[in-house]
């Protein structure tokens, strides 16, 4: 059924031009552009409205829960801890990220599964343009807060999957995700789409957590990360990642990999874990081996150490 309410349009004067801020509550996609308000504005918020429809019914269908449903169940209404949360703000890859597009300042950047909008607003004061594309509508409601209050007049939402992505070939020069890549339903699917919209002269920023590689490790982090949130795909090795880059048309370049520490606590209550699924994963924790239990550095509150990795790709 669908939720009652208006359009509501928002005007802020911005120097010579008008800003543009509106939330379709019909759908609770929120947008944002600058432009000057003396051409036909009201029909360009309906069109966009309309488009921002026919995308999320492609991916929703009420008659059956996809995995697209899972998601956007799971980080909807958790977007405000997302968006404030210490592990996604901060960090020495999202300082990695923001150097590696430095001085690109024509460059148009696709922040592929933004989440809180880490990547975009790290990003933002260095390009000269920035879509933060996701497929929780809340999820870019908050981004768009955020980025009014900081001033990225160059920075707008666009809401759908990975795996289908809303823009013509070659259209950024830059395309970048962080801590998303382990939700999508299709990894092949959505880095074919990566390639097809990326330029053939720019480059790809693939950030991530990874898995040891090593059977016993995987399965431990598989599970514990699904039972925290069934939105969960996989997390992937090196070896996978570099193989993936290839099918879908990329050169692997440069990998830097680092390790994450999380606290137990924050790291379930962000997701809000179910109390069963909590102790499900302390349970698994303490009856692992010496092995599991020192390579990710669990201690006794259940705090844990994972690998991450930033993967730099040209298209070829």
């Amino acid at each position: 059924m669908r939720r009652a309410g208006p359009l509501v349009v928002i005007f802020r004067r911005k120097g010579a031009a008008w800003q543009l801020l509106y939330q379709d509550n019909w759908f609770n996609c929120t947008s944002i552009n600058f432009r000057a308000c003396s051409g036909p504005w009201h029909a360009a918020i309906g069109e966009r409205a309309r488009n921002q429809k026919s995308r999320i019914m492609s991916v929703t269908n009420p008659a059956t829960k996809s995995h697209q449903a899972v998601v956007t169940e799971q980080f909807g209404p958790r977007a405000s801890a997302y968006v404030t949360s210490a592990v996604h703000a901060t960090g020495e890859d999202l300082q990695q990220i923001a150097s590696l597009v430095r001085g690109r300042n024509t460059a148009r950047v696709l922040d592929l599964g933004c989440g809180g909008g880490h990547v975009s607003f790290a990003v933002a004061p260095e390009v000269s343009e920035v879509v933060a594309y996701d497929l929780s509508p809340d999820m870019l409601t908050a981004v768009t807060r955020v980025a009014v209050e900081r001033g990225f007049d160059n920075l707008r939402t666009e809401c759908g999957a990975a795996e289908k992505l809303p823009f013509a070939d070659a259209t950024f020069g830059i395309v970048a995700t962080r801590f998303s890549a382990h939700h999508w339903r299709d990894l092949k699917a959505a880095l074919q789409e990566a390639r097809r919209v990326i330029r053939p002269c720019g480059f790809a920023i693939f950030a991530d957590v990874v898995t040891p590689g090593e059977p016993l490790r995987d399965t431990f982090l598989q599970t514990i990360e699904m039972l925290r949130d069934p939105s969960h795909v996989r997390n992937y090795s090196l070896a996978e990642w570099q193989a993936a880059l290839r099918d879908a048309g990329f050169e692997p370049g440069e990998v830097t990999t680092r390790r994450l520490r999380l606290e137990f606590t924050s790291w379930v209550t962000r997701m809000q874990t179910p109390e069963l699924h909590r102790q499900a994963i302390r349970s698994l924790q303490q009856r692992m081996s010496d092995e599991i239990r020192q390579y990710f550095e669990i201690d006794e509150d259940g705090s844990f150490t994972l690998d991450t990795a930033v993967i730099q790709a040209k298209p070829v």
